[in-house]
This record gives structure tokens, sequence and C-alpha cells, in this order.
């Protein structure tokens, strides 16, 4: 684990860029940054053209680690270059941005109210490519769907068990079981994750932190004991379909969560745009999830 990296996680006042949309939610990033469908034709080329909208997000003035800790990537990005440089090392080198890689392979189908992670037989593989990238750490997503305590159970001991092979491999995982905001049952649901999240912190050593990528809860400051957990390196929140303003003002009342927010970060950005034009929308935007971060 890169030392310099923990602290700036820890401490540091910023939030992360989830810029991770892989194959399935790849064209509706592209619909909403003013790429239609019909203008691209294969998959070659659809990544080429989701790589120039995160690049041009990185290369931006108004990115950088200042207020931005970290950006989460999905595997094709690390692979790629920014002006000939891996996009990790860019990331860290050129902007002082804290690399992570998206390592899950999707979701399972819904059973017990929440979807699990599929497996990930290559795991040990990808988490070797990435020490080698220069990645600080990892991000893999399952999602709670009713307040099943069973289901609920069994997602976090898929995270942690996961996780800790993750810790293994020398990154940081980034948990997150992402509690549905359509869940009928959120609060109830939230009751139930905390109580299992922090029975499984319970046996993890302070030395091996993990962070945690939560929904931003029903009750404000509810995962504040998650925030101060010696275990925990940082607790981060997705913005899960919540509108930009919407996840500012939760975020803003639940205090040490910060962002890690990927369509809320895009949102009004467009391929349109002049570069002064793309350049302001996109420092507003960082100001505004910045400013609910540090709250």
């Amino acid at each position: 684990m890169n030392m310099e990296q923990s602290t700036k996680m820890r401490s540091g006042k910023g939030f992360i860029a989830a810029l991770d949309q892989s194959g399935g939610s790849t064209p509706k990033a592209l619909k909403l940054y003013g790429i239609e469908e019909s203008e691209y034709s294969g998959e070659d080329q659809m990544f080429d053209l989701i790589h120039g909208m995160r690049t041009r997000i990185i290369k931006s003035k108004s990115f950088g680690g200042d207020r931005v800790l970290g950006a989460i990537l999905f595997e094709g990005t690390m692979d790629r270059a920014i002006d000939g440089m891996p996009t990790a090392q860019y990331l860290w080198e050129k902007k002082s941005v804290i690399p992570f890689l998206k390592v899950d392979k999707g979701l399972a189908d819904e059973a017990d109210g929440v979807q699990v992670m599929k497996s990930m037989p290559e795991l040990d593989k990808l988490l070797a490519k990435a020490v080698k990238a220069g990645i600080f750490g990892t991000k893999m997503r399952s999602v709670i769907k009713q307040a099943s305590a069973s289901g609920i159970k069994a997602v976090v001991a898929q995270q942690f068990e996961v996780g800790r092979q993750i810790l293994a491999a020398g990154l940081v995982p980034i948990i997150e079981p992402e509690v549905d905001i359509k869940c009928p049952q959120k609060a109830e649901a939230e009751e139930i994750l905390k109580a299992e999240i922090l029975a499984e912190l319970a046996k993890q050593p302070a030395d091996q932190p993990i962070m945690l990528k939560l929904t931003l809860p029903e009750a404000d400051g509810f995962y504040s004991e998650l925030v101060s957990h010696p275990s925990v390196l940082r607790v981060v929140a997705l913005s899960g379909g919540y509108s930009r303003d919407e996840s500012n003002a939760r975020l803003s009342r639940n205090k040490g969560v910060i962002a890690s927010f990927s369509r809320a970060l895009t949102e009004g950005l467009s391929a349109k745009q002049s570069e002064a034009e793309f350049d302001a929308m996109l420092d507003s935007t960082i100001a505004s999830i910045c400013a609910a971060s540090i709250t």
C-alpha cells in the first residue's frame, strides 16, 4: 500500500470520481454526454468514445487532487493511456488523484431480495495486473432490493470475503453493498446492513483497513460509527439515481461521508461543449460535490 496515497485518502478533503461505467452502462453514459448510439458502431468505437470523454474530464484544468481525491476506473480505462502515459500513472503523477479499479464482473440474478456479485475466477490475475499498473484500491458492487436479513447477510459476507482477498494482494477494497433507493423498506434495510458491516469490521484488523461505498441513508448521520471505525479508511457515498442536487443535499447532512458519484458527476457535460464551456460546467459540478463532501 502506498502510504502517501493512504494518508491522503484517510484525511484529504474532496471526493472520489466514479469513471467506471463498463459495457452495459456505457451507451447510457454516452447518450447523457450527447453522443447517440447512431453515431458509433461496435464496442471498440463505443469504448474509444467513452475513453475520450474520460480523458477530457481527467485532463480538464478543473479536475485535480485538490478537490478530487481519487478516481475509479474500469479495466479498459486502466489498460489505456492519456498522452502516452498509462491512465493510473497519469492520474497520480500529473493530477495527484488516487487510482482505483472496478473489479466485479456484474451482478447475479436477484435472489432473497438481493443481487450478490457474479463469481470472479480471474480476480487474482486482475489484482496482480492492477498492482503493476499503480492502482491503489478496488471497487465492487452488490445490490440490496429488499430488507431481507438473510440476503443482506449474504451480500456483506461475500463482499468482505472478496475484500480480504484484495487486501492480501496489497490493494484497498471499496466494499459497495448498495441499497436500491427504490427499496420499499430502505431504512430497515440500512439498519440490517449496518449491523452486518459492524460484525465484519469487528474481525478486521485496523492495519488492514477497508473502504465502504454506501447509498445515502434515510436517517442523517446514520453511518457515523462506520466513519469513525478504526478499520475503515473512508466512507464514500454513491448517488444511486438521486439527482446531483438531491445527492449533494443528502451528503451534506452526513458528516464525514464523502461523495463517489458517477452520473451526478457527469450530469450536464456534453461532447458538443467547447473546452471553456466544458471546463466551467465541470468546475461548478466538482465545486458543489466537494462542498457537500467536506461538511
